[in-house]
């Protein structure tokens, strides 16, 4: 009986790090995230707000896929190469987070800016 619950337990322990591995990504402060894009020209950008968010300003050549639309993944896997890199940031930094979980399980190597764009743009203007 104790072998068995042993077993159960290390099953249970691999699963959840087996889990934790698909969701990982870097999440990048806005100084951080500048040179990433800068020393990355290939990489994809992405702005996942929604469309009156990036229309009213984004970083330049960001792409946008609005992580809150349903069909997100579908447009994601549609328009990203998963063989590069993506950067995806929000407004405050907490809806780029779940993109990024999301592209991580898709097989994207993904980066985070942590502070959305409000940390983008107050580094931008302290330059």
């Amino acid at each position: 009986m104790k072998n068995k619950n042993v077993i159960v337990v290390f099953c249970m322990l691999f699963s959840l790090f087996s889990c934790a591995q698909d969701s990982k990504f870097d999440s990048l402060s806005p100084m951080e995230f500048d040179t990433l894009l800068r020393d990355n020209p290939g990489i994809q950008l992405v702005d996942v707000r929604r469309p009156d968010e990036y229309d009213a300003g984004h970083i330049e050549k960001a792409v946008l896929i609005n992580v809150q639309d349903a069909e997100f993944i579908e447009k994601a896997n549609s328009l990203l190469d998963k063989s590069k890199p993506v950067a995806v940031y929000c407004r405050s930094g907490r809806r780029s987070k779940d993109a990024a979980k999301i592209l991580t399980k898709e097989g994207f190597k993904v980066f985070d800016l942590d502070s959305g764009y409000i940390g983008w743009m107050e580094y931008v203007n302290s330059k």
